[in-house]
């Protein structure tokens, strides 16, 4: 019927989603109730938009392939030593101050502030320019005074680095 597989994942939701992941498997999700047939139909009439989902992973795999556990631990490393020094930086700059800081092995995300205001950062943000890494940096200090993404949070990030749009752009190629 199709070019790829898909996995069906029943459950007591009310609708019905289709993802791929970013290491490129496909789940249909639905309700219980939903027949073969239907689930079927609903990713046959989804075809295309799969597809090109699925080539997005592969052009992505292709550019930034994932590393391999070598590579792994230089990039911590690598983080370990960079991140505390820029969050030092802006730290002083902003006049915020971490509770602590975290390397992780997130996927999804390149940083995040807790409510007790200790930061954790991604090895993966390594594997982008250094503009992009201070970005982060201060967008996460930022979340130690605004704990939301509002007016006031991208003022502050804005008053110390006014091109934080570009630097946005950086991330997502």
């Amino acid at each position: 019927m199709t070019e790829f597989s898909w996995n069906w994942i029943r459950s007591r939701r009310k609708t019905v989603s289709i993802e791929v992941t970013r290491e490129g498997t496909v789940n249909l999700r639905t309700p219980y109730r939903v027949a073969k047939k239907d689930a079927e139909r609903i990713i046959s009439e989804k075809r295309d938009w799969i597809l090109r989902a699925l080539e997005r992973v592969r052009e992505r795999l292709r550019a930034r392939p994932e590393p391999d556990e070598k590579e792994k631990e230089r990039l911590r490393r690598l983080a370990a030593r960079v991140i505390p020094e820029r969050v030092a930086l802006y730290s002083e700059k902003m006049g915020l101050y971490p509770s602590g800081i975290r390397i992780t092995s997130a996927r999804k995300r390149f940083g995040s502030c807790s409510p007790a205001d200790r930061l954790c950062f991604s090895l993966y943000l390594m594997q982008y320019p250094p503009e992009a890494v201070d970005y982060v940096v201060v967008h996460e200090l930022a979340h130690i005074r605004h704990k939301n993404h509002g007016k006031d949070f991208y003022g502050l990030v804005a008053s110390v680095l006014p091109d934080y749009r570009q630097r946005i752009r950086l991330l997502k190629q």
